[in-house]
């Protein structure tokens, strides 16, 4: 006999409220072990793993790849023979039952946080007999019925969910929300064809045949009364068929209400100068050509910025309006903005004062790697002092860049071309860069922000002046 067991979305922390899905990694049907990851899903600061608490077959999946699910909402549901542990019954000893193969095998770990699974190898994932309901046929709200099926079963390697799709029988539903919406407009599920996994009926479906259905009868109603009405309403129509709508969720919903946060509270101000880069790309290809691990020029700069807020620490802080103060800060904790597959994403390099150009080549190449593979760990996309924008490599001069809040500056820097420029009273053609540094009025104003640009660009410049400073 088996009882079914639902899991829902466990409290990912950071203060976050919810996650969308990614990847499933398991199907209906499939036989999962406790704390085997059974989906990837992706919340405003990292990709993870959630791994299940439970150990049986899995009888329902609560949404589809792409859906936005908060804490405490259904993942899935798992036949779980009856009997087995329950969940937190002995969590202490949960890894080693599901290494051993002992009981804790069949029951609840209770390790429903993400990264707190055991440490045991996930079993093979193995599917149910020929015959057994497809994922299609499973919807949340026939959960129920499938662990029904599945107590027929004598333990968890002969569970199975059994059904049969009828005419008269379940429909191919992904949630009960999609029920509620079609019923709410009169739709009749029957008649619509999904286009998820095996036909699965899902949100989009419903909306698409309500949008259709509105503008039939509008369009109906306007050859009645006027024909160039009802072409009107047909161009209509037409241009919303080919609109494209974009939910702001996961990294680019965190990035556009950071931004927009930003534009609402920082009365920022942006000052710009061009600057001779030969020098700098010169004594970069000097260190690089003495041996040891290549430097880039992003670690250059980040070092260059270091130093400029050694000099100019207002500039290193952040506004609390609440008690009116600016707080300064005494570490830089250096952000740098790196573009990924999945949006805007700023890494951040601890202690950046404290690294010389190597290590923090070696860092930013490390944060980089880790944001493309969408591994970064939450703690190092949080508590930046200061960003650095290179997005000269976008191939553009200058920008107006956003502050990334709750920062007070943020420099940026164009890309390096040569350009006919006026060196030593004659005129060569030099590697010429644009820096633009925009920066919270509140916490100085444009004569400590005008020092801090013209010192970068110095540095820029005549790289000695840097060494000299270190």
């Amino acid at each position: 006999m088996a009882v079914v067991r639902e899991f829902t979305l466990p409290d990912l922390g950071e203060g976050l409220t919810g996650a969308e899905i990614v990847r499933w990694l398991v199907q209906v049907g499939d036989v999962v072990a406790i704390d085997q990851p059974v989906v990837e899903v992706e919340t405003a600061k990292a990709m993870v793993d959630v791994p299940c608490p439970y150990g049986g077959v899995v009888t329902a999946r609560f949404g589809e790849e792409g859906t936005e699910l908060p804490v405490g909402a259904p993942l899935l549901t798992v036949a779980v023979p009856e009997g087995a542990d329950e969940p937190g019954a002995d969590r202490g000893s949960a890894g080693a039952g599901a290494a051993s193969g002992g009981a804790a095998a069949d029951g609840g770990s209770g390790n429903v946080l993400v990264g707190y699974g055991t440490t045991a190898p996930a079993a093979r994932r193995r599917r149910v007999r020929p015959g057994a309901v497809s994922p299609a046929a499973v919807s949340p709200d026939a959960g129920a019925g499938a662990g029904a099926g599945a107590r027929a079963g004598a333990g968890a390697a002969a569970l199975q969910v059994t059904g049969d799709r009828r005419a008269d029988g379940p429909l191919p539903v992904i949630s009960p929300l999609v029920r509620r919406l079609a019923r709410e407009h009169g739709l009749d599920l029957r008649g619509l064809t999904g286009s998820g996994p095996d036909g699965l009926i899902m949100r989009a479906d419903v909306e698409r045949a309500v949008r259709g259905s509105a503008v039939g009868g509008a369009a109906v109603g306007g050859v009645a009364a006027d024909g160039a009405v009802a072409d009107g309403l047909a161009v209509t129509a037409a241009s919303a068929a080919r609109e494209e709508r974009v939910p702001l969720r996961g990294v680019r919903g965190l990035v556009a209400d950071k931004l927009a946060r930003s534009r609402r509270e920082i009365p920022d101000a942006t000052c710009w100068v061009d600057a001779d880069a030969t020098e700098l790309l010169a004594a970069r290809a000097a260190m690089n050509a003495a041996g040891g691990p290549k430097v880039s020029l992003l670690a250059v700069l980040a070092r260059i910025c270091t130093a400029a807020l050694a000099r100019y620490p207002e500039l290193n802080a952040t506004v609390d309006m609440e008690s009116r103060e600016i707080v300064r800060l005494a570490d830089v904790h250096l952000g740098f903005a790196a573009q990924t597959d999945r949006g805007l994403v700023v890494p951040v390099v601890r202690n950046a004062h404290a690294r010389s150009v190597e290590q923090l080549s070696a860092e930013i190449a490390r944060l980089t790697e880790a944001a493309r593979a969408g591994s970064l760990a939450p703690a190092e996309l949080t508590g930046g002092t200061f960003t650095l924008n290179n997005y000269g490599v976008f191939g553009v001069d200058g920008s107006t860049p956003i502050i990334n809040h709750p920062e007070a500056a943020m420099l940026g820097v164009g890309r390096i071309v040569p350009k006919p420029w006026v060196h030593e009273g004659e005129l060569a053609v030099r590697h010429v860069v644009q820096l633009s540094f925009t920066f919270d009025h509140r916490v100085c104003d444009g004569g400590t922000a005008g020092g801090f640009l013209r010192y970068v660009a110095d540095c820029v410049e005549r790289p000695m002046v840097l060494l000299r400073g270190l």
